[in-house]
């Protein structure tokens, strides 16, 4: 039987595997998952449209923003400090040539 302790070294084992496994991937990967949550997340409130069940409204929402929120964090996480940076640079160089 494994304590308390063996089960957060084991989740940050995990945790640590996952993050570099997903730092592997490239920045053009990491910025299409990130705006693969943009679309997930109009979906998500979108929905509350639909004449449906507020059950049924209930299950979509948690099920699209939990989605959303997995493209958002798995897209930075790939993108690194790095990327955002890059992508502010991006940013910030077109509002000047404006």
């Amino acid at each position: 039987m494994t304590t308390n302790l063996e089960d957060k070294q084991i989740k940050k084992t995990k945790f640590s595997r996952l993050k570099s496994w997903l730092g592997k991937f490239s920045f053009k990967t990491g910025a299409i998952i990130l705006c693969c949550a943009i679309p997930l997340y109009i979906i998500s409130f979108a929905q509350a449209l639909l004449p449906i069940s507020t059950k049924a409204k209930g299950i979509l929402w948690v099920t699209f923003f939990g989605l959303a929120k997995l493209a958002q964090y798995t897209g930075l996480t790939i993108l690194g400090a790095e990327g955002i940076k890059q992508i502010k640079k991006y940013f910030k160089k077109n509002k000047d040539d404006n």
